[in-house]
């Protein structure tokens, strides 16, 4: 795992079609979608450093053009190995 991109919004909808967005715009792989709760969605997604920033970026594009609530977003290079840990693979 090179890096984690995440994608966190409310509403699984919006979530669903970013996470669309992401995974043609970048060669990366969903690890992860988490429900919190209060409708807030987490999409996880891997791959090298560029391709994953690039998709994070496609990913956040999606909700100026839907009107979806981002929360936040955050790509982690090189992150430890026991983070993998986190995620259910």
């Amino acid at each position: 795992m090179q890096a984690i991109g995440l994608v966190e919004t409310r509403g699984l909808v919006v979530a669903i079609e970013a996470l669309d967005t992401m995974c043609k715009a970048a060669n990366v792989r969903m690890i992860d979608l988490k429900r919190v709760g209060s409708g807030l969605v987490t999409v996880i997604v891997e791959g090298d450093v560029a391709a994953v920033t690039a998709a994070v970026e496609a990913g956040k594009q999606v909700y100026t053009v839907t009107g979806g609530e981002l929360v936040s977003s955050n790509v982690i290079p090189h992150p430890h190995p026991e983070l993998a840990l986190a995620f259910t693979l």
